[in-house]
């Protein structure tokens, strides 16, 4: 079926200020007006906030100086990235996000693995954010206006800042989008500032502490794998935004979303670093500790960055997770999905905040995600290669639509295969996991204390999939020979040359009939 540019008048189903309509649903081509800088200003801005920046002070906590936390954030910061990129190409060839488009790879209801994998990674960051912020505002209020910091003041923060959040995200993506292009600049303006202002007391020369694992290559590897979790476990989100790009625009989008990613990651982390380096020995409360050795006038781009950055990076992680909870459970929408989950964020930012010692918890959370993110990633973006970005999107949509069958059903709908490489990819690396208290594998020391988790991970994943692809292609991808395969970058006039380079795929899968787009 062509596209046609005489379709009749519609509502928009996504524009500013109204409540998306669109939940995982087929995005079909006459939709997309986002511009692929626009993905890269969503990425930015997500990481221009304190639920992302307190990750930065990880590196000088475990011990290292500063140069030595510079090229671990830098290093990890880059490596994180080059998972997240490639993810990006797959949105506007299926047409919704990252969780069902993996259907194409692990099955129609395999793929809930994605959306228990955004659940965790997005309620975990959802309430580090409102957290955060809302530490934010009352040390801010506190060293402004003399204010106490006491259970009330925290709860009544991270109530309005959870509140607002939840509203952004209810309203959904053409409103984040537009939020973002305001809040992004705005935040890395006043973060700037605050470098500047604090740059004549900095000592390049810190030579840092002692070594949470011992020695010094274990505690940089772990502070490298850190790092590298916050830029990678933005890749199950990325087609959140890249759905509603053209497929012409894919390639364009995963870069522009790639530098955002890393500009965003690499500068939060940094600040973190470089006011961590500051502060009193064996202060490890980042927020608290940051306005306690600024200026005075300086709390008021604390409390801030505190208010917007929350709602920024809250508002994505809740986007996100509504979109797979209403994926889950088709019957709810993706506003009430939605509003599900953030009532779950909040208790957990209650919880975490007043009656855990959430801090404690990062660095085991942030190594955590990387371990089973990673091998999904490398999973996805191999298939995505394998199939030459060429997919079926109303077979992805089987089980949205609670119907069986379609090119994606493998086995039941799940791809045993796939499975067989992620599974046993988790496990070992969680056995060469080395981030204590919380989380020390039996093979942590494999490598002298080096942290060997989600690297070990992702390459027995790349290993393990790939062999299915070479010695099993027809069983380890799905059965699409004679089925009509859709390629939107044809539909939508591409030419070959301007078509990402795939990898050739076998003989006994390659898709026939005719191209066209179908109906959502």
């Amino acid at each position: 079926m062509q596209v046609s540019n005489d379709a009749p008048h519609r509502p928009p189903i996504d524009e500013v200020g109204r409540v998306e309509t669109r939940g995982v649903d087929f995005v079909p081509l006459e939709d997309r007006q986002d511009r692929p800088r626009d993905i890269g200003t969503v990425f930015l801005g997500a990481n221009m906030c304190f639920g992302t920046i307190v990750l930065g002070a990880l590196p000088i906590l475990f011990g290292l100086g500063w140069w030595a936390a510079f090229w671990a954030i830098t290093v990890g910061t880059l490596l994180g990235t080059a998972f997240f990129g490639p993810v990006g190409l797959i949105g506007p060839r299926t047409g919704t996000n990252s969780a069902v488009s993996s259907g194409a790879f692990f099955g129609v209801v395999g793929r809930l693995i994605g959306s228990l994998v955004v659940l965790v990674i997005a309620i975990g960051f959802y309430s580090l954010a409102v957290w955060t912020g809302g530490q934010a505002v009352v040390a801010g209020a506190h060293k402004l206006f003399g204010l106490p910091q006491d259970t009330l003041e925290f709860a009544t923060a991270y109530g309005l800042i959870g509140a607002i959040t939840v509203v952004l995200a209810l309203i959904g993506h053409a409103t984040l989008v537009a939020s973002q292009k305001v809040m992004a600049p705005l935040i890395a303006v006043l973060l700037i500032v605050g470098v500047l202002i604090e740059l004549p007391d900095f000592d390049p020369g810190y030579a840092g502490g002692e070594y949470v694992l011992g020695s010094f290559w274990p505690t940089w590897v772990l502070s490298m794998v850190a790092s590298a979790s916050l830029a990678l476990s933005y890749g199950p989100f990325a087609n959140d935004y890249a759905r509603y790009l053209p497929a012409r625009a894919a390639r364009r989008g995963a870069l522009w979303g790639s530098a955002g990613i890393f500009f965003g990651c690499w500068s939060a982390l940094l600040f973190a670093a470089f006011f961590t380096s500051m502060m009193a020995p064996g202060t490890a409360d980042f927020v608290v500790g940051l306005v306690e050795v600024s200026p005075t006038w300086y709390a008021v781009p604390i409390v801030v960055i505190g208010l917007l950055g929350g709602f920024g990076q809250g508002s994505l992680a809740l986007y996100g997770t509504g979109l797979d909870t209403s994926s889950l459970i088709p019957r709810l929408s993706r506003v009430n999905a939605t509003v599900v989950v953030s009532v779950v964020g909040v208790g957990l930012v209650y919880l975490g905040a007043l009656v855990w010692d959430a801090l404690s918890l990062v660095s085991t959370f942030t190594v955590l995600l990387t371990v089973i993110a990673a091998p999904w990633l490398v999973i996805n973006v191999m298939g995505h290669l394998a199939l030459r970005g060429r997919y079926v999107p109303e077979d992805l949509q089987v089980f949205n639509v609670g119907t069986t069958g379609g090119v994606y059903w493998f086995r039941r709908g799940v791809n045993w295969y796939a499975m067989a490489a992620w599974l046993p990819s988790v496990v070992l690396g969680l056995l060469f996991a080395n981030t204590p208290p919380l989380m020390e594998g039996p093979w942590r020391n494999a490598a002298g204390g080096i942290d060997l988790s989600f690297l070990s991970a992702a390459l027995v994943a790349f290993l393990i999939y790939g062999a299915f692809l070479w010695l099993v292609p027809g069983r380890a991808l799905p059965a699409t020979s004679g089925t009509p395969m859709v390629d939107l970058a044809a539909a939508a006039g591409v030419a070959p040359a301007d078509r990402a380079a795939p990898l050739a795929a076998p003989e006994a899968t390659a898709p026939h009939g005719p191209e066209g787009v179908p109906s959502a």
